[in-house]
């Protein structure tokens, strides 16, 4: 798995140089180039839902403010890696200081947390509500009940990566694995074990739709493996001098846990586009936008 990501990695840094050498505009002070538009503006974002609403309704905002913005799709240690490149310029969804611990001792050095886009975010081992068990400490007991597996999200997520833990942390592994996957199948597992009412654990975050479609309990982890966070948007030390304007924009950002899940369960159930449910937030937070971008 790390030669895998080690290939992709480099293939990924190769490509963003090549696009850098050909763009006359990179790395320009006060967000403008040499002809005096503005820089274009780079986002990673991961594929999970948590990330793609926040970050489309700040594609929305800075195009308004006059930028071309760019949203790249990638796995989370290739996005901490392309900001510290520069090749990345915002993150609207880092998970600290707990849950992407281990990215930020690596990388944290040469970024910086923009803003607080909300806080008390909790995180776990997560069951349908229908299920007896109640901790970890329980489904230790019950292990051939859940057929042993723990579904999660892919390699290298904070959630996953936690959940190794705790599988080590409570003496699991032989008993236990995890089962990474991507967002929509473990989300699928869980649709469908619920459609049957059968036993299943995923590994659960809020903001999550899945909380508002489906009635589901986070299991008691006394060793609190898994610990609430707060979301920040990050970017790379030198943001502040080289994109200032951008920066000012971002650093005023702020969400709450219930209008993200909102909009999540919209597109999940009512099939709405994250670009409408974005503009709608936008239209609905008018007063918010123009002071976030300074408009009087």
């Amino acid at each position: 798995m790390k030669r895998i990501y080690t290939i992709i990695m480099i293939v990924f840094v190769l490509v963003l140089a090549a696009c850098s050498n050909n763009s006359p505009n990179t790395n320009a002070n006060n967000d403008a180039g040499n002809n005096g538009e503005k820089e274009t503006i780079t986002f990673g974002q991961t594929g999970w839902s948590s990330t793609e609403v926040p970050t489309e309704i700040m594609r929305q905002i800075l195009e308004e403010a006059g930028y071309d913005v760019n949203v790249v799709v990638l796995d989370q240690p290739l996005i901490f890696e392309g900001l510290k490149n520069k090749d990345v310029d915002f993150f609207m969804d880092a998970w600290l200081p707990y849950t992407e611990e281990a990215l930020w001792e690596q990388y944290g050095d040469d970024l910086i947390k923009v803003s607080e886009s909300y806080k008390d975010a909790p995180l776990g081992c997560a069951v349908p509500e229908y299920v007896e068990e109640n901790s970890i400490e329980d489904i230790k007991n019950n292990p051939e009940k859940f057929e042993g597996k723990v579904y999660t999200i892919d390699e290298g997520a904070g959630v996953a990566t936690i959940g190794y833990d705790v599988i080590d942390d409570y003496g699991l592994e032989d008993i236990f694995e995890m089962v990474p996957s991507s967002e929509g199948a473990m989300l699928g597992k869980l649709e469908a074990s619920i459609a049957d009412e059968e036993p299943v654990i995923v590994t659960g975050w809020r903001p999550h739709s899945m909380f508002t479609q489906f009635d589901l309990k986070f299991l008691d982890e006394p060793n609190q493996n898994y610990k609430s966070d707060t979301i920040y948007v990050i970017s790379y030390n030198d943001i502040v001098d080289e994109m200032s304007e951008a920066y000012d924009i971002l650093s005023n950002w702020s969400i709450s846990i219930d209008e993200l899940e909102e909009m999540m369960y919209k597109h999940e159930v009512d099939k709405e586009s994250f670009e409408d449910l974005a503009t709608d937030w936008i239209e609905n937070n008018r007063d918010k936008v123009d002071e976030m971008l300074n408009n009087e």
